[in-house]
């Protein structure tokens, strides 16, 4: 039929589309496997090498990829490997070689990943409670059967530009529905509950009922209970970092009954009011929802300055930045106040991100997000209503700067513009968020992030005026009182430069008596 060769046609030009130092590499490795002779011990299976899943599902898509795993059929493990070494001498690493897979890199983050078809069998409840062997006489269809998703099921043979279909896979893409590839095996791996939620975040998928009720079914039975914190970590990773729509993955973790069972210090947001006035879209889960999905816009922004690891700061700064309200909410004059609510955060967020592994950096960013996110708001309110002069607003944002050191002041500015924007308020979307371009321009015309970082004075200017006034002092712990003495006057804004610091310094060295 017309309309099914346009279907193809079409799967074939997205194919082609890839980046082409792969497509190139992978058919010039598959025309080579194309050409081995059939193999006795292969049961007879043809040669044959197919690109299998991510990069499949990602080509129809229309997004670009830069690795791709490689399936080869009819080829033993051994034999794999010494075509590989031949074909790629220097690019091929033999660091998997335990899992059955070998990886050739092709420069500039373009990776293979390339194995034979394996077979899984579940020997405990644990998460690596699992034997693999490789199986290179299976068929593709059997070899697709153990990918979790039909869209992951997916296989390409790149000489012909066939897209190899054998569980509804493009249909399902094309109607944004995540669907188990096979119930039975699907629940052998309890990790693929934790990748249905960020590919609904990352894709703003929805789940096939049946697969709904599947994962719901593994929740309950505590199949999720042995994960290791590494690999949750990982798939909430790609969640918080790839996911244009967060909320959904999170919100099909709520309704699944991940968060009740697993995150009490999220799941008592839902039961936590806010103030109408202020949060007009309802209780804290659902801001924190809204505001994650901001953040996510934010931290793509082609000028948010941010690194990877800033962006996961904000990211999970977000997730966690109200988790004190519970605690501190309360019906206070007709109104829903949270006072304190933000230093309050600072014990859920380390109970929270305990279950997972984060680096101490990031687990610190996110603490400091909760303490700290309503700061640029504040200082903005007090210094619009006349406050804070222009020099006591410049000082109290280099003095934040000082405290949630070595936390990028960026970093704590975007989380809070997505607290402020993640709010059912009229224009919040839009608006200039104002508390951040002032916070901005403060630092940037007042050098703040070095000022925050250099003293006004050194040990050796304690020496210097010293000997000038005959004291002679010597370095000691003596000279970090003082110096600390300085800071706390610039601090509290009693000072502001340098010369004025040397002034004070001269008073206190005086009052140091002789020994």
């Amino acid at each position: 039929m017309p309309e099914e060769k346009l279907e193809i046609d079409k799967h074939r030009e997205l194919l082609y589309a890839q980046e082409p130092r792969i497509l190139e590499t992978t058919a010039a490795f598959s025309s080579k496997i194309r050409s081995f002779p059939l193999d006795p011990k292969c049961h007879e299976t043809e040669p044959r090498a197919l690109i299998v899943g991510g990069f499949v599902r990602d080509s129809m898509m229309g997004l670009y990829p830069k690795d791709a795993d490689i399936e080869v059929y009819g080829v033993s493990a051994e034999r794999l490997e010494e075509a590989l070494l031949q074909l790629f001498p220097g690019q091929l690493n033999l660091v998997g070689k335990s899992f059955g897979i070998l990886k050739v890199s092709l420069g500039e983050g373009l990776e293979l990943d390339i194995s034979i078809p394996r077979r899984e069998s579940q020997t405990g409840p644990r998460h690596g409670d699992a034997t693999v062997e490789g199986d290179p006489s299976m068929s593709t269809i059997e070899a697709a059967r153990r990918r979790d998703f039909t869209w992951n099921a997916l296989g390409a043979d790149i000489l012909t530009g066939e897209v190899i279909d054998p569980f509804g896979g493009l249909a399902d893409l094309e109607n944004k529905i995540l669907r188990a590839t096979d119930p039975e095996r699907f629940i052998d791996d309890p990790l693929r509950v934790w990748r249905a939620i960020q590919f609904i975040g990352r894709y703003n998928f929805e789940v096939d009922q049946n697969t709904f009720y599947l994962m719901q079914g593994m929740v309950f039975a505590g199949k999720l209970d042995h994960l290791p914190k590494e690999r949750t970590t990982e798939e909430i990773k790609k969640l918080l970092l790839k996911g244009s729509h967060v909320s959904r993955g999170l919100e099909t973790a709520k309704s699944i009954g991940i968060i009740e069972r697993y995150f009490p210090e999220l799941a008592i947001l839902e039961k936590t009011e806010q103030e109408p006035e202020w949060h007009p879209e309802g209780n804290v889960w659902i801001h924190t929802l809204m505001a994650l999905d901001v953040a996510a816009k934010l931290i793509r922004e082609d000028n948010s300055g941010l690194n990877e690891e800033d962006k996961l700061s904000v990211m999970l700064g977000t997730l966690c930045h109200d988790l004190g309200k519970p605690s501190t909410t309360e019906m206070k004059d007709g109104k829903v106040r949270s006072h304190g609510h933000a230093e309050a955060g600072i014990e859920p967020t380390r109970a929270l991100l305990s279950k997972f592994a984060f680096s101490g950096d990031i687990a610190k960013a996110a603490e400091i997000i909760a303490s700290d996110h309503l700061k640029p708001g504040t200082l903005y309110r007090e210094f619009e209503k006349g406050n804070l002069s222009d020099k006591q607003y410049t000082n109290a944002v280099r003095k934040l700067i000082k405290r949630i050191a070595p936390l990028s002041p960026q970093v704590l500015i975007t989380a809070s513009e997505a607290d402020s924007r993640g709010r059912t308020l009229p224009d919040v979307l839009t608006k200039p968020y104002n508390p951040g371009i002032k916070m901005l321009e403060a630092i940037e015309s007042g050098n703040l992030t070095q000022e925050a970082k250099t003293g006004l004075v050194m040990g050796r200017d304690i020496i210097t005026i010293s000997k000038s006034m005959d004291k002679e002092l010597n370095p000691g712990p003596q000279f970090g009182l003082i110096i600390a003495q300085v800071e706390q006057a610039r601090d509290n804004g009693t000072i502001s430069t340098r010369d004025e610091a040397l002034k004070m310094l001269v008073e206190l060295i005086e009052q140091i008596e002789p020994e």
